[in-house]
């Protein structure tokens, strides 16, 4: 079994607006997570978050890494799940959480063994993680799509149609700091999260699917009146700073996962830029 891990180091906007293609591609695009028989994560230093992906061909167990100076992965950590592949189920402690696609899980600070499977290993299950810093044991819980809560935003006319299944998140699982969700657009709709807006009270990273082989997702970053773009394709993640918008664009309607963490556990605390003032 194969656990890897890479380091992201935080960077200052009169920094990035200094960043060619290239650059704005190493600091913030992770294209590679879904990696068959591997876990693979991404440690950035904003706000201690880790994005992840576990394709267990065969039981793949959720190791430590050397960077947390821990015994176990999840001794000072909280941590959530989403399949995006095929059905599979993760057992904790002993007790088993079958997932489903776009089935959701959160497991609480102090879990001792984690242990991912397939189903079936031809058509194995895809488990998007991420995990920030806790103070607290919650309990661990599943949420399956149909018992998100979801809310209605946007229109065709304006192209931006979609659905928010908000799945771990305060009143359905509670945590310490991480929230996680899936936004779904609508045939015909290809811009999320619009008016774009930034959070100084947290972070937050989206990991994009249902992209068509054949088409990409624009994804715009930065300051509001410094945006800058990054071309993503399926299965990609995409770091977004307290400081930066985080929205998208793509070339037919695909959707995505967002995940977060800071100090503030307030789903609508944002500072909303309007559409006008873009640059």
């Amino acid at each position: 079994m194969a656990t890897t891990f890479e380091t992201r180091y935080a960077s200052s906007p009169k920094a990035v607006k200094q960043y060619d293609t290239q650059q704005l591609r190493d600091e913030f695009l992770i294209p590679d997570l879904m990696q068959n028989g591997t876990i693979k994560w991404v440690y950035t230093h904003y706000d201690r978050y880790m994005a992840g992906g576990a394709v267990p061909t065969s039981d793949l167990t959720l190791e430590t890494i050397d960077l947390l100076k821990a015994e176990h992965f999840l001794d000072r950590r909280e941590l959530g799940i989403i399949n995006v592949g095929g059905a599979g189920s993760v057992i904790v402690d002993g007790e088993t959480f079958e997932l489903k696609h776009k089935d959701a899980l959160y497991i609480g600070m102090g879990a001792k063994s984690v242990v991912f499977k397939s189903d079936d290993a031809s058509s194995p299950a895809k488990f998007y993680m991420n995990s920030a810093p806790a103070h607290h044991s919650y309990p661990t819980k599943k949420t399956s799509l149909a018992e998100a809560n979801k809310i209605e935003l946007g229109s065709l006319e304006t192209a931006n149609h979609r659905t928010v299944s908000q799945m771990i998140i305060g009143g359905i699982i509670t945590t310490c700091q991480l929230q996680m969700g899936m936004t779904e657009l609508k045939t015909g709709s290809v811009w999320n999260t619009m008016p774009a807006h930034v959070h100084d009270r947290r972070m937050e990273i989206y990991f994009y699917l249902d992209v068509p082989e054949e088409q990409a997702v624009c994804h715009f970053m930065g300051q509001p009146q410094e945006t800058r773009h990054i071309w993503m394709h399926n299965h990609q993640a995409v770091i977004s700073p307290p400081w930066s918008i985080h929205s998208g664009s793509g070339t037919s309607n695909y959707t995505f996962i967002w995940g977060m963490a800071g100090e503030n556990l307030d789903y609508n605390d944002m500072d909303v830029a309007k559409i006008t003032d873009l640059r």
